[in-house]
């Protein structure tokens, strides 16, 4: 019989962590449907809108925190998927760096874009 593999120790941080962005972003995208599907249908969101709604502080919170939180919980998915599949040494190395670097850079887009939507200016 094969033995069960993960990257993840059991009830360690990286799982607790896989564990509860997973549950964040179920609420939050249960809320996202509801506002830009039901409530607002697709026809009818516009960029004012979308303005609007960001410039109110809970939105916005939720949306840059659906946004960071849906960054780790990919970017931590893909490396422990990737250790899974038997990547080691330099190529792990290599793939944890370059995904912390996309991580950030896809974050601080979250965040250049959020600003912007809410009405700042990023020069």
């Amino acid at each position: 019989m094969s033995e069960r593999y993960s990257s993840f120790e059991p009830k360690g941080t990286r799982w607790l962590l896989q564990r509860l962005t997973a549950a964040f972003l179920v609420i939050v995208l249960a809320f996202h449907f509801m506002q830009l599907h039901f409530v607002n249908h697709a026809a009818d969101v516009t960029f004012a809108g979308t303005s609007a709604r960001m410039s109110q502080p809970g939105y916005f919170a939720a949306m840059v925190g659906f946004g960071l939180t849906a960054t780790f919980h990919g970017v931590n998915g893909v490396y422990n998927g990737l250790v899974n599949q038997g990547l080691d040494g330099t190529g792990k190395r290599v793939v944890k760096y370059g995904l912390i670097v996309a991580g950030l850079l896809l974050s601080a887009q979250i965040l250049r874009l959020a600003f912007v939507m809410a009405g700042g200016s990023i020069s």
